[in-house]
């Protein structure tokens, strides 16, 4: 009798929305099960070997459910090549789902940590307490730190040759950075969870920001039959423009007067709220008509007035050299040749509210550029990497002497296949019955919102619209950054100061629980949401707070408060 009830109590539910995900029960001695190794004929991409080092438990605390933790190493066919290192939490009872977790940056650190994780807003405990099972990899390669004074030391359970940037210059490094770590990753996490609960996952999921939203894109792209649903937020789609995108403004401004230093940036603010301000019916510092607004700007689409600096350079404040830069920054960049999928040009910068943001605009003078000191820095940003050692082979080389289908064209190309998750044609992953939801930010000067953009674009055109929203959610958060959080600015386009105005980032559990729903109960999520002003997304268009729409919509000012969510609504630019 006990027996029965202990085994009609593992058929409890872990979701309070109704989903029907059943229990099982792990304890202490079930990690034995995981072993030391794994064939690597398991694994779907080649490998050398995998090898499984000694579980650990981690016992509940308060809140905090008890789980298990099997880390591994798949070491490379390159013997001078570097391992991917992983690690799975196993929660104590088991909901029969597993999320695959992404990184962030050049990765280089295992994305699941122990305990809470505040790379993903602290969702471990949360995910765990439901039932789920997370895994994640360093990528193939081990970073030295996080790049400040006093920051620790990453302990990795296994290295490379070195724990440098040496790894850049390895092609199996590159190629599992691009595609293959999350498949060797994901097939040994698929193991471990069949030897330890002895059944396998019901429903396996990718969730990812950055780095890790292009590898969410990157597996429903390539490993369609893998993933049940995927959330992939700021994915950095056109990866190897992206690394070289910054430095492509630096050597537009190699010519002295082409320079527009920081002081300039408050000006470029007032033009951009200026013309777009009022495209959505308000003018509050925030430029919801993200759509209208890049078509006034990108002077290479042949849709917008084709000289929308005019009234800068009329009055002075910016040179005519100043303008092509600020022209080359927020047009299209066309390519001397088509990259991987038939992609003709790079998305570049839209219309914001911080031109100057995470560098755009720089009061340096550097390495090759007009006017720069003999000792001045050879530029950098944070994929530059992808520059010197993807693209040039060369760790010491200036990333300013990239000439646009010059002598790396060939490379160009070959990094292009690997890296750019631009493919629109979801529709393996579609057949098989997969559901993804992308979130991106308007004003994205890391990710750049021109290339989301122009993916969006291109999955709306290949797919068809009515076809795509039967398992895609193209959400834009209006101003919003790489964080997917917003604010709006201190004067608005009448050039009247106001009170700056936040907007939340969409909550990633709420985001997840979303998902989750629409896979598991068929629930798809409304095209428009209502996001709170503590980043709870809600179905219902009321209360405090913005509206998120769906490429290209955007939410057009009616009447009422403008921080309530009822004064708008979702409209078609």
């Amino acid at each position: 009798m006990k027996l029965l009830i202990s085994l009609l109590l593992m058929q409890i539910c872990l979701f309070s929305n109704g989903q029907n995900a059943t229990i099982k029960k792990i304890t202490q001695k079930d990690l034995e099960k995981a072993g030391t190794s794994i064939p690597a004929s398991d694994i779907g991409e080649p490998v050398g070997s995998v090898v499984l080092y000694a579980s650990r438990w981690v016992e509940a605390n308060g809140e905090n459910p008890a789980y298990g933790i099997v880390e591994g190493s798949i070491f490379p066919v390159d013997p001078e090549g570097w391992p991917i290192n992983f690690r799975v939490l196993l929660p104590e009872s088991w909901s029969f789902r597993s999320i695959q977790q992404g990184g962030s940056g050049m990765n280089g650190t295992i994305t699941v940590g122990e305990g809470d994780n505040p790379m993903f807003g602290g969702t471990n405990y949360h995910l765990l307490k439901k039932g789920i099972v997370l895994y994640g990899s360093d990528s193939g390669h081990q970073a030295k730190g996080m790049g400040f004074p006093g920051a620790p030391e990453p302990k990795h359970l296994a290295t490379g040759p070195t724990i440098g940037d040496e790894w850049a210059l390895n092609d199996e490094a590159l190629k599992n950075l691009a595609f293959m770590q999350m498949k060797k990753t994901h097939d040994a996490a698929m193991v471990i969870i069949q030897r330890i609960y002895g059944e396998k996952s019901t429903y396996n999921y990718y969730v990812g920001n950055s780095q890790g939203g292009r590898e969410a894109l990157t597996v429903a792209q390539r490993y369609p039959k893998d993933y049940d649903g995927i959330i992939s937020n700021v994915p950095i789609v056109n990866f190897s423009t992206l690394m070289l995108a910054p430095a492509l403004i630096r050597i537009q401004e190699k010519v002295e007067k082409n320079w527009i230093p920081v002081e300039k940036a408050d000006i470029i603010t007032k033009e951009f709220l200026r013309q777009c301000d009022n495209l959505d019916g308000l003018s509050d510092g925030i430029i919801n008509n993200y759509f209208t607004a890049r078509e006034i700007f990108n002077v290479n689409d042949g849709k917008g007035t084709g000289n929308p600096w005019a009234a800068l350079k009329n009055s002075g404040e910016l040179t005519t050299e100043q303008i092509k830069t600020l022209e080359f920054t927020y047009s299209s960049y066309i390519f001397s040749n088509p990259l991987a999928n038939g992609v003709k040009s790079f998305g570049m910068w839209t219309p914001t509210v911080d031109p100057a943001g995470f560098g755009m605009m720089t009061d340096t003078r550097y390495k090759g550029q007009e006017g720069a000191d003999i000792d001045a820095p050879i530029f950098t940003s944070l994929g530059i990497l992808g520059v010197t050692g993807f693209l040039m082979q060369d760790l010491s080389a200036n990333p300013l002497d990239y000439v646009e289908g010059g002598k790396w064209e060939k490379r160009r190309q070959q990094i292009s296949e690997w890296l750019d998750s631009t493919n629109p044609d979801l529709s393996a992953f579609n057949k098989r019955g997969g559901k993804i939801i992308f979130t991106i930010g308007a004003c994205d000067n890391v990710a750049s919102s021109g290339a989301q953009q122009d993916y969006y674009q291109s999955l709306i055109d290949k797919m068809g619209q009515k076809n795509l929203d039967k398992f895609a959610r193209l959400y834009v958060v209006p101003n919003g950054n790489h964080g997917l959080m917003g604010r709006s600015y201190s004067k608005n386009g009448d050039g009247e100061s106001i009170e700056v105005k936040n907007l939340a980032s969409p909550d990633r559990n709420d985001n997840i629980e979303m998902l989750i729903n629409w896979v598991e109960n068929n629930k798809a999520p409304n095209k428009t949401l209502a996001i709170g002003s503590k980043g709870e997304i809600s179905k219902k268009l009321e209360g405090e707070g913005y509206m998120m729409c769906s490429y290209p919509n955007y939410a057009k000012y009616v009447s009422g408060p403008k921080n309530i969510v009822s004064s708008y609504i979702s409209k078609k630019p």
